[in-house]
């Protein structure tokens, strides 16, 4: 199994920047997809970003342009550089990891965004 630990997140003024962190608790090598996703109260989870073992990447409509996800291999982590920040990005961002049939995430992390 893998464990998920989340880092990053804090409160920032609109149009700032954050970068999230996502530790993974052994290799993430091999075919899997790890990804960000998001909840902000009162409404569902929603992707973020989603990069494969392959390096590609997807993103929602509502960050191109402004976040940037990425992994290292070698340090079984994955990014999210978040850049012009806006309130409607505040929410608790949550990593992801799927393998297979295999799906878990981690704790979450809060991003408050001021206005």
């Amino acid at each position: 199994q893998v464990q998920l630990v989340e880092s990053g997140g804090g409160l920032v003024q609109a149009g700032g920047s954050l970068r999230l962190s996502c530790a993974a608790s052994r290799s993430i090598l091999g075919i899997n997809v790890m990804g960000w996703y998001r909840q902000a109260p009162g409404k569902q989870r929603e992707l973020v970003a989603v990069i494969t073992s392959g390096g590609t990447t997807n993103y929602a409509d509502s960050v191109k342009g402004r976040f940037t996800i990425s992994r290292s291999n070698a340090r079984n982590t994955v990014y999210l550089q978040m850049n012009s920040l806006k309130p409607e990005d505040t929410a608790v961002y949550y990593c992801n990891y799927q393998s297979g049939s295999f799906d878990t995430w981690g704790q979450g992390t809060q991003v408050t965004v001021s206005s």
